[in-house]
Order: C-alpha cells, then structure tokens, then sequence
C-alpha cells in the first residue's frame, strides 16, 4: 500500500499572512493524521515563506505522540544559517526525522522544478547522506526520472529516491494521452530501475486526485507520495475529511 505523507507548507503560508497563529499547524497537522495521513512532511525554506524554522521542534514533539506516523523534512542540505534560519543540517539535527528528502532548490524557485545532477553534486552530497543516516534519517533523493542518475543516487548512498512528478502531471493536465503514457513509461522505467538496485521509491510534485491512480497503477514499486498543494485546494471544496478519505482511495487503501 502506497503511504501518503501530507505536506503542511501550504497551511503555514496562509497563517503567515497574518499575525497570531490561525490556522492552527499542529491542529491541521493531527487532523490529517486523525483521517489516515501516514506521515507529515515539510519544507522549510531559508527565507522562511512557509513552515519557519521555528516550526519544527513542535511538530517534532507533536509527532513523538504518534510513533507510526513519519515525520519527513524537505529541503537543499547546502542551505546555510541565515538570520533565524539555521541552516539545514542543523535543523535536521535538532529534529532527527525519520526521512529527510534532500531537494536542489534555491531562494528564487516558486517551487521545486528539477531533481539533482548526481554527475556534478554526487560527491558532494556523499557525506552528508551519511551524516543524515548516522542522525537516524533515511534519505530520500529528489531525483528526475533518469535512470542513470538514479544509479548514481545508489552509488553514493542514498535509501530512497523520490521521482519528480511535475512534469507528468503537466501532460496529464493537458490531456494528450499519447504524451501521458509516454511519461508514465519513463516514471515506471524509472521506478523498476531503482526498485532493482534496491532503492525504495516515493513520489512527489503537482499530484492530485486526476493524474494520482494512473500514476500508482503504473509504478507498483511505488511507496509512498508527499501532496502538499493539490490537498490543501481539494478541501476547501471536500473538506479535509473527505479529502483525505478521497486521496487514500486514490492510493488504492
């Protein structure tokens, strides 16, 4: 069964468009659990647009109170400290989640639009891989679709990778379905490459309720997804009941 990990970003962008703190993050964040969330994911920028660094030690605690919920934390591992920002690696080692997902974005990103060069940041990326599994992190790559970077990403270490969705959901959105199964084939050619090599396999970017299923049907090996936006959207129509019920359906649960 594919494990759906719900990305809380979007809940902490609109609480920070005002002062105090509503909505309420850990509220929304034990919501979802209460309604099937198998974990919750976060990712937290040096400039702080979203989730503040400030964030993590709550939910960290609040998350203690769930054992099999997974806490994952997003983000660049070469982000440094910048005024209350203090960097990623020390956020991860305050907070010792049990997946960190290591994500090539920069400040001038809207989001998340491509996954590593391996060819060119493998080596760097090398020890802190090991320094995140000795903090107790599995870690996850951001990574495109490309088998021989995803060699590359087993190569140096790396537990899971998770395959960057943005592209596929484009097609799907669009509607032309010789080009959504011809980025289906890449994302399931993809996902049997790492399953071979041992690499577990998640997925995450622009997913929603439309282009889910195919998706899932298509890559078996598939274990777990992070959904931020597109959740956050559907309950404003469905409720955040009913679309957490509508994205385990999805998953096949």
């Amino acid at each position: 069964m594919v494990a759906l990990s719900v990305n809380i970003n979007k809940i902490a962008l609109l609480r920070n468009s005002r002062t105090g703190n509503f909505p309420d993050l850990l509220d929304h964040a034990r919501q979802c659990i209460a309604w099937g969330a198998d974990g919750i994911t976060v990712h937290p920028r040096p400039d702080q647009r979203h989730i503040r660094a400030s964030d993590i030690p709550a939910l960290k605690s609040l998350l203690q109170q769930y054992p099999a919920i997974e806490f994952n934390i997003e983000g660049n591992p070469f982000a440094g400290a910048r005024d209350s920002y203090p960097g990623f690696m020390a956020l991860v080692e305050q907070s010792r989640p049990q997946q960190c997902t290591l994500v090539p974005d920069t400040d001038s990103q809207l989001t998340s639009d491509h996954g590593f060069d391996l060819a060119r940041d493998g080596e760097r990326l090398r020890p802190v891989i090991a320094q995140l599994q000795a903090w107790g992190c599995r870690v996850s790559l951001f990574m495109d679709p490309d088998c021989a970077q995803i060699s590359l990403a087993k190569a140096i270490g790396a537990d899971r990778i998770e395959l960057y969705t943005g592209p596929y959901a484009e097609v799907f959105a669009h509607g032309d379905s010789a080009a959504i199964a011809r980025s289906l084939e890449q994302h399931a050619a993809a996902c049997a490459h790492a399953d071979a090599l041992g690499l577990g396999v998640n997925a995450g970017h622009d997913l929603n309720l439309h282009n889910l299923p195919a998706l899932v049907q298509a890559l078996p090996a598939l274990a777990e997804v992070s959904i931020g936006h597109a959740l956050t959207v559907d309950a404003l129509h469905l409720g955040l009941k009913a679309t957490l019920a509508a994205y385990r359906a999805a998953l096949g649960h």
